[in-house]
């Protein structure tokens, strides 16, 4: 066997951990495919958010084996690891790996190569703990994707009541920053112009290491390295935002002005039920502070809608914060029990059709904060980064560090070069820019 592919489901974490599995596979003698097709093994690389992200995951995972019936299949990641055995009874599946055995799948690859077990796919799956070293994997095969995600930081310690991640990342752990640092040296070094830093709760980074250390300490760390262009944060939990963050975006412009903070309601008895250490008012002063002190800084939240009892007055609560609040967009997600959590034993649940009308009606206000977002940037100038194609923004795309991506028609130039635009034109669905220079 010569060839693999990767498909990914999900989040940042995930598309890190994908990047980890390219490079084990790559360093094997294996050759990456552009499609499952063609591949001799191909690696699903699966999520579990949700009930439909788990109807999606076998969909695909079914149509891949039809696409593709000689190959090896493997399927890993959150969803391998909440349920191997509901996936390694989809015909075809021939090794359902969990998320503790992921940086063996190039090992356990080679050991089920010689051909398509039809008898059923296999388990692996170790327990996760926080006794194991938390290891930074070389990112540098992003899949075509221009920014490498440098994952820092895995599972969670938090109980939140609707959340399964705990149970399939484990316990918090965290990367030495000494490999963090190397890792981000050697990206720099091959010409990588952002970097962003992800982890499944990224601002709890540091916390257990023998040595302790905070996101902030690291972050200035990694703000000194030679040649970096820019660097990003991915999504940070509002009980864990610091003030230190907040002065590092003020002072350097290598940190990028755009910070995704997660609310999930504007209502403080659902957030009580949710197990959420903060009311909607320390949310709010939290964005006013960041806004007062990151002049152009682009804020956006996570928020669920329909969590069991949540009332037509609970909703308004969220509907009045994100219009008040200086946020720019708004990732909304409609709520999805999952099974041993807290929160799938809650009375009063939300009838489906509700749930689907307050999921449109916040996703129009932050169709509507968004343009004025964007608005408020017409006609000047913003140091952004051009994209490539697999960043399915389609062609002649750049990013500005306060994610406003932006269209430059007919841009001659290769993706991953950081270049000064100016923002020309903003309609509600796309914002269109000129180089300068």
């Amino acid at each position: 066997m010569s060839s693999f592919f990767v498909h990914t489901f999900g989040c940042r974490c995930n598309h890190s951990d994908s990047a980890a599995i390219r490079e084990q596979l790559a360093r094997s003698a294996r050759t990456e495919t552009a499609s499952a097709a063609e591949a001799d093994l191909v690696v699903v690389n699966t999520c579990t958010v949700t009930h439909g992200t788990d109807r999606q995951v076998r969909q695909t995972v079914r149509r891949l084996r039809r696409d593709n019936p000689g190959a090896r299949l493997i399927v890993t990641g959150c969803y391998a690891e909440r349920d191997p055995a509901a996936l390694a009874s989809i015909r075809g599946v021939d090794l359902v790996v969990g998320n503790g055995d992921k940086e063996r799948i190039a090992e356990l690859a080679a050991e089920a190569d010689g051909g398509h077990d039809a008898a059923g796919g296999r388990i692996i799956r170790t327990p996760l703990d926080d006794a194991r070293d938390y290891l930074v994997a070389p990112m540098s095969r992003t899949g075509g994707h221009t920014r490498p995600f440098v994952k820092i930081q895995d599972g969670c310690d938090a109980a939140c009541s609707y959340c399964v991640i705990p149970a399939v990342r484990g316990p918090g752990r965290s990367a030495r920053p000494e490999d963090i640092l190397g890792e981000v040296r050697r990206l720099v070094g091959e010409g990588y112009q952002e970097i962003v830093l992800t982890g499944v709760h990224l601002g709890t980074y540091g916390l257990k290491l023998a040595e302790p250390c905070s996101l902030a300490s690291l972050l200035r760390e990694i703000l000194e390295t030679p040649g970096l262009g820019r660097l990003r944060i991915s999504s940070i939990e509002p009980m864990r935002f610091s003030r230190e963050i907040v002065d590092l975006a003020a002072q350097r412009s290598v940190l990028a002005r755009h910070f995704h903070i997660p609310v999930q309601t504007g209502s403080d008895s659902v957030l009580r039920r949710m197990r959420r250490p903060y009311t909607a008012a320390r949310f709010r002063a939290l964005l006013d502070s960041i806004a007062a002190r990151v002049q152009g800084v682009c804020l956006g939240t996570d928020v669920i809608v329909g969590f069991p009892g949540e009332t037509d007055a609970d909703f308004q609560a969220t509907c009045a914060l994100i219009e008040d609040a200086p946020l720019a967009y708004v990732h909304v997600f409609p709520f999805s029990g999952r099974d041993g959590t807290r929160a799938w034993r809650l009375p009063h649940p939300v009838a489906p059709a509700v749930i689907r009308e307050r999921a449109r009606r916040l996703r129009e206000i932050s169709l509507r904060k968004n343009l004025a977002f964007r608005r408020q940037f017409a006609g000047r100038e913003q140091l952004a980064l051009t994209l490539s194609v697999e960043e399915d923004m389609g062609e002649s795309i750049v990013l500005t560090d306060n994610y406003i991506h932006a269209r430059v028609t007919q841009l001659r130039m290769p993706s991953n070069r950081l270049v000064r635009v100016r923002i020309d034109r903003v309609t509600p669905d796309a914002t269109f820019a000129e180089l300068v220079g």
